[in-house]
């Protein structure tokens, strides 16, 4: 059936009784619908066969005709054809009589419209059966051009089947030369169907897997018993994809035949069939074993210098701070008597110990295994608030200048972390533009930049939209040489005693932490320019915590009878937390590992609080007793102590369980601050 032209968008009234047909054809002109009107049945299926978008009917015209001519045009409809009608039925006071009911489900495509009805759902039905009707005609038009498509697909790859047939052949003729340039470079060929998993193979292939022989087939299955047991997992799984990767790009060990294990690495490409089927695979194999020995004696020697450097910037900034703690303690031990003296030595032990804390941050920092408290905000806000704080850090003689874009991103971080590594920029902005010549200036940016694909290639993270904030300085600038290497731990510009080398690897770990990174960009003699990188954050910016001064809060000792459950591992730390928590004067119960202290929990003594480390051997770790407990004592407070996550995850899942942290090294008072919060109650 053609769609008759003219004819697809009016609508066929069939309204016998009364001014039925002239009100509805009114309504409709009003709305700019085509309408046409028939006198009878005969007359309505007669106009339907010239063609119509949609029909209008009353339900009392077809329950009086004779609907036998409808039925038969309805059945000479093509399979595409739905076509629509809109009855206006009366009001009906019981059920619709069994052959009413036949008539409506036998057109098929009804609108039903009880009466009254008023002229806007009169005219939004039949729009709606208009627009039905035009989408079967676009329906129709687009599986018309679907057969001829595919036809011509179809002539297509008959003509490609023939085409690849006369290249085999001349493939055939070159295989030779091809096989004589691979064994010359020392690479295998094979070609594995991957129908039915037939393959063909260069000598050169057998001779990799030590075979004097020719081996008739190699399978699947017969290349995976070469490989050793460890890659093999990898390599099934890269065999499971070849299909869906459209190639194969491997690298693993296997074991030849005379037991030798060698390193190879095979790539190959997907051939399809005409109907667009992997059909075939074929590529090279190569032994690496040398070129890999050679790349890990490298990465090796990498390494080593590399843990040299960090194990020496350690030993030597702890040493420091050791002689300082050793020796007052030792002068301290030998005249105890001298109370002032011992008070001098013993404050400057704890500040040295201080200065300890703080590079053992600075290195979990780098290595991303510090605890983070992420939230999300605006940055600009945390470096408004931080703006006092930086321009003391700048001092006076160079001017500070913060550039921030009002309609900044919220992103997700650690704000302690986020200002200490901005400070740390500043002050190394500060101390490179000691000694030069003219006006002295750092500038912190803030912005919104959409990073493609190329720009974040080598960083590790995904394309899209990340917020950047920079420190730039008009100082002397950093050599190409040492550029590279600034975000390394212990690597320092400054002189001897003016600094760890540790600042700007913090600012590198904490940045990763946030799934970020920095960058670094320098000119002799025109400044330095650090950017910090952050994806933008989709949830809303919350009310912004910098680190800011703690909170003065008075020492809380234990109420009557309050139980701590302490769980540490290591026997010193035990000692020390048991004798503060009595101090406090609370009631302790000592816990080494998880098992012990559930075992506790299941038992019926008081309990208030928990106490315990994070990381712990037994194979279930503070964080996850934390949940059990609650599950076994829903009304049990949690306090979690940590001076190092194990896991690169768990300082994240932690942040995010809302469990409150107390960071090792820890002091009485500190503790005691932490428990008033954890219970909630006010000190005494």
């Amino acid at each position: 059936m053609h769609r008759p032209a003219g004819h697809e968008g009016r609508v066929l009234v069939l309204a016998p009784r009364g001014r039925d047909a002239s009100v509805i054809e009114q309504v409709l002109n009003r709305a700019g619908t085509p309408t046409g009107t028939c006198a009878d049945l005969t007359d309505w299926v007669t106009c339907l066969r010239a063609g119509a978008g949609t029909a209008l009917v009353t339900e009392e015209a077809l329950a009086e005709a004779d609907t036998r001519s409808l039925f038969a045009w309805l059945d000479e409809q093509p399979a595409w054809s739905d076509f629509p009608f809109i009855v206006l039925a009366t009001r009906q006071t019981g059920r619709r009589s069994e052959h009413a009911a036949g008539i409506l489900a036998r057109l098929g495509n009804v609108i039903l419209l009880e009466r009254p009805i008023n002229a806007e759902t009169l005219t939004s039905a039949a729009a709606s059966a208009l627009r039905a009707r035009r989408r079967q005609y676009q329906a129709r038009s687009l599986l018309a051009e679907r057969e001829r498509t595919q036809e011509h697909l179809r002539l297509l790859n008959e003509g490609l089947e023939r085409r690849v047939a006369e290249r085999t052949r001349e493939v055939e003729a070159a295989r030779e030369t091809l096989a004589f340039a691979l064994d010359a470079a020392g690479m295998g060929s094979w070609d594995l169907d991957l129908a039915n998993g037939t393959s063909r193979h260069s000598p050169r292939f057998d001779a990799i897997f030590g075979y004097a022989e020719p081996i008739p087939s190699w399978t699947r299955d017969a290349f995976l018993a070469h490989v050793v047991e460890e890659d093999r997992p990898a390599v099934e799984k890269a065999f499971s994809a070849v299909r869906e990767a459209g190639g194969i790009d491997l690298e693993c060990r296997i074991t030849r035949r005379d037991g030798a294990v060698r390193w190879v690495a095979a790539k190959g490409q997907v051939k399809y069939d005409a109907s667009g089927a992997p059909a075939r695979i074929a590529g090279i194999l190569v032994d690496r074993t040398e070129q890999h020995v050679t790349e890990e004696a490298l990465r090796q020697a990498q390494k080593m210098e590399a843990i040299g450097q960090l194990t020496g910037g350690v030993a030597h900034d702890f040493n420091n701070l050791l002689t300082v703690i050793v020796g007052g303690l030792d002068m301290m031990l030998r005249r105890p008597e001298q109370i002032d003296r011992v008070k001098r030595l013993a404050e400057a032990a704890m500040g040295a110990a201080r200065r300890g804390e703080q590079l053992t941050q600075q290195l979990l920092a780098f290595s991303r295994r510090q605890m983070l408290r992420p939230q999300t905000l605006n940055p600009n806000r945390l470096l408004l608030d931080f703006k006092p704080l930086a321009e003391r850090a700048a001092t006076g003689a160079v001017e500070l200048s913060f550039d921030l874009d009002p309609a900044l991103d919220p992103i997700r971080i650690d704000p302690a972390q986020f200002e200490a590594a901005v400070l740390n920029l500043i002050v190394n902005a500060r101390d490179a533009l000691e000694g030069t010549t003219g006006h002295a200036r750092i500038a912190v940016m803030s912005r919104n930049v959409h990073l493609g694909t190329a720009a974040v290639a080598d960083k590790g993270v995904p394309p899209g939209p990340y917020v950047v904030v920079s420190v730039t300085d008009t100082g002397s600038g950093i050599p190409p040489d040492k550029l590279q290497r600034v975000f390394e731990p212990f690597f320092t510009t400054k002189e001897v005693g003016k600094g760890t080398g540790l600042g700007l690897s913090q600012v590198y770990g904490f940045t990763r932490s946030a799934k970020g990174f920095a960058q670094i960009e320098s000119e002799i003699g025109k400044g330095t320019t650090v950017s910090l990188y952050f994806p933008r954050s989709t949830d809303p910016a919350g009310e912004e915590t910098g680190a800011g001064p703690a909170s003065s809060i008075p020492l809380r000792r234990a109420g009557e009878g309050e139980t701590v459950l302490l769980v540490e591992d290591d026997e010193q730390v035990l000692r020390m937390a048991v004798e503060s928590l009595e101090e406090l004067r609370y009631r302790v119960i000592v816990a080494r590992n998880a098992a012990e202290a559930l075992e506790h929990l299941r038992g019926v003594e008081r309990i208030d609080i928990l106490f315990s480390d994070v990381v712990m051997p037994g194979g279930m770790n503070g964080s996850q007793l934390a949940v059990e407990a609650q599950k076994l004592r829903p009304g049990v407070k949690v306090l979690l102590t940590s001076g190092y996550v194990a896991n690169l995850d768990e300082g994240q899942v932690m942040a995010q369980s809302e469990m409150p942290v107390l960071n090792k090294p820890y002091r009485r008072d500190e503790l005691a601050r932490s428990l008033r919060l954890v219970l909630g109650q006010e000190g005494r």
